[in-house]
């Protein structure tokens, strides 16, 4: 539209306001859309300086314009300017075109290169998709297994560690049977026991009156069937007062009170106490293969000082020494049936204590220590110990003994023992 404005200028020599004004507007919108697309693409842009330089006569249609703008009247026609004019605003129009056709183009090669990059990126992402739909179970299976054979591991440890832990609590129990608490301890943590020194304890000896007879009588299993019983009706008896069983050995029974913890002065009314128990307990107690004889047994007890060590690495046992204990020993061997035989350092601790009856005995000729002023402990005068009402028969044997006494077929049996 502004071509054919100008053109009528050129070719008139004359154009109206409203001629004038509708070519300044349709060449400003043409200018500012090769603006645009310049803007745009930096192909047109180049292309278009390069047609200017190629193409000088490109730039006398910008004079032209200049005139067509200035509107002279006056100016006189020509035709030949009009047709110059028109022609060569055709040949910039076909420029134009030309430079649309490259735009279109690397327009086109761009869409297409995205078009081939969109698609090749989509192949990929469903081969992806394939692939994490294929494996996706495949390690859903894995983890399921993976946390099962967790939980059953788990399992498995927590019963093996509450399997140790029983395990562990049995044997710590037997070792505080065989052992003191605190030696344990000390040999648990590879620590070295030293021997250690007491100033006063009292040791309490016992055993079987006419033994060597039952043991003739009896048979060997029977002999263990009735010390097993007696010693633990007596373990049952000491649990109450405040001693330490250190060994039997055949039929002798050693407690000590004083040791391995030390508790004052009251260690020889702990002894006499026990004492006066296990001779009541001893009434009621029955021997298993011979129910018709009565079981009796001498008491020895002593107070004074000792050392208290282990001895042994592979079999330790916590052992007492000093002539307290070959004292107690043979206030035991030198006294009566169902009668308390106590040292006269024993008398004095209790009647320190008071509350215990006592009987001088005389002077005995006791060996390796010369006359010696004995005496029998004969009661408590408050807080005696009470006798159970019944001992059941056989309570006292264990399962394995009972087992061993029977007749078995399979010895594999023992094991559920």
């Amino acid at each position: 539209m502004a071509s054919l404005y100008g053109t009528w200028y050129l070719g008139t020599g004359k154009s109206s306001l409203y001629s004038l004004t509708q070519h300044i507007h349709f060449e400003s919108l043409a200018r500012e859309y090769i603006l645009s697309t310049e803007l745009y693409s930096f192909v047109v842009s180049k292309e278009n300086k390069m047609i200017l330089l190629q193409y000088p006569e490109h730039f006398d249609l910008f004079h032209r314009k200049s005139d067509i703008y200035n509107n002279k009247n006056n100016n006189t026609p020509d035709t030949t300017q009009a047709m110059i004019y028109n022609t060569e605003i055709k040949n910039y129009i076909h420029e134009l075109h030309r430079y649309q056709d490259i735009l279109y183009e690397s327009i086109s090669k761009h869409v297409q290169s995205n078009k081939i990059f969109s698609l090749r990126a989509s192949i990929v992402m469903v081969i992806l998709l394939m692939l994490v739909l294929i494996i996706s179970p495949v390690i859903v299976i894995l983890v399921h297994h993976a946390t099962t054979t967790i939980q059953i591991y788990t399992n498995s440890f927590v019963r093996r560690t509450v399997q140790l832990r029983n395990e562990k609590r049995k044997s710590d129990k037997l070792l505080y049977q065989m052992l003191p608490p605190a030696v344990v301890r000390q040999l648990k943590s590879d620590k070295q026991v030293l021997a250690e020194n007491f100033d006063s304890v009292t040791i309490y000896f016992s055993d079987i009156v006419g033994f060597t007879n039952i043991s003739t009588l009896s048979s060997p299993m029977e002999i263990v069937n009735m010390l097993n019983g007696l010693y633990t009706l007596f373990d049952l008896c000491i649990q109450k007062y405040d001693v330490y069983k250190v060994e039997t050995i055949g039929d002798s029974y050693m407690v000590v009170s004083g040791l391995p913890q030390r508790n004052g002065n009251k260690h020889a009314g702990e002894i006499a106490t026990m004492s006066i128990d296990l001779l009541l307990n001893i009434k009621k107690f029955t021997i298993p293969h011979r129910p018709n004889e009565i079981l009796q047994m001498r008491i020895g007890v002593n107070t004074g000082p000792c050392v208290a060590g282990v001895v042994g690495t592979t079999m330790p046992r916590y052992c007492l020494f000093g002539d307290t204990i070959n004292t107690a020993s043979r206030m035991e061997s030198t006294g009566e049936a169902m009668k308390i035989h106590i040292s006269n350092e024993t008398r004095l601790a209790l009647e320190e204590l008071g509350g215990f009856t006592v009987e001088f005995r005389g002077k005995m000729d006791v060996k390796g220590k010369g006359l010696m002023n004995t005496y029998w402990l004969t009661g408590k005068e408050t807080g005696l110990p009470t006798i159970p009402e019944e001992i059941p028969e056989n309570i006292f044997i264990p399962k394995f003994m009972q087992m061993i006494t029977s007749d078995i077929e399979d010895v594999s049996d023992i094991d559920k023992f």
